[in-house]
């Protein structure tokens, strides 16, 4: 399994907000979102190849019960099952970060999925085999279907412009099974000042439309750094 970074950190986004984690990010993306903010595991894929027991042998040195196995898309890996199944069989909670468009047989405590919009493929013009590529591969209702009815879970949209709440909402239409509880909107950047004009529109829409507000603090509390 390619790995981008082992680091420990604490979570800024979603329902386990301010819990300290480690992070295994795999690296390699089968999409390529132009506002990705770990380009390093997407667009330029670094990192070595790690066998699961070299993993679990970092993970473990860290002494925290908490880990989320990210990316990139981890689901590229076929050695997420195992690695996933080794960290709970140790007691570990494992929260997989996943766009939905992948699927494979694994062990976690929280799938959190985070479907791409329409909004979020590169520019043609720079990047045209790449765009199609985003596009055929961004939207897979039956892989989402499939995870939300097998996993406690938690889907997360970043939203770049207020017509994409307009897109979250067909999203949810066509998707129903997916609990609007459960279902966190989270301003698009990189910059905290960028992340909080979002957010003066964004987080009255989530609270009229019965959505979650996300915001991504950390970037408020660490700033657009590796390793947090």
């Amino acid at each position: 399994m390619r790995v981008a970074e082992i680091y420990l950190s604490i979570q800024g986004e979603g329902l386990l907000t301010g819990v300290e984690s480690v992070f295994v990010r795999a690296s390699g993306c089968n999409l390529r979102c132009w506002f990705c903010d770990t380009p390093f595991a997407s667009w330029t894929p670094e990192g070595d190849d790690f066998s699961v027991a070299e993993i679990l042998d970092q993970v473990d040195g860290f002494d925290c019960d908490h880990v989320v196995l990210t990316g990139g898309e981890p689901m590229l890996f076929s050695e997420l099952v195992p690695l996933a199944a080794a960290l709970r069989s140790e007691g570990m909670h494992v929260t997989i970060e996943t766009a939905g468009t992948l699927d494979l047989p694994v062990e976690c405590d929280l799938m959190s999925i985070s479907p791409k919009l329409s909004t979020s493929a590169p520019p043609g013009r720079l990047h045209p085999r790449w765009r199609r590529r985003h596009e055929q591969g961004r939207y897979a209702p039956q892989v989402v279907r499939r995870l939300v009815r097998d996993y406690s879970y938690q889907v997360k949209f970043v939203v770049d412009r207020e017509s994409d709440c307009r897109e979250v909402e067909d999203y949810l239409s066509e998707i129903p099974e997916i609990d609007r509880s459960r279902t966190l909107l989270m301003p698009q950047g990189t910059d905290p000042k960028e992340l909080a004009q979002r957010g003066e529109w964004l987080r009255p829409y989530c609270e009229t439309a019965g959505l979650r507000f996300c915001p991504r603090r950390q970037i408020e509390w660490f700033g657009p750094v590796r390793g947090t």
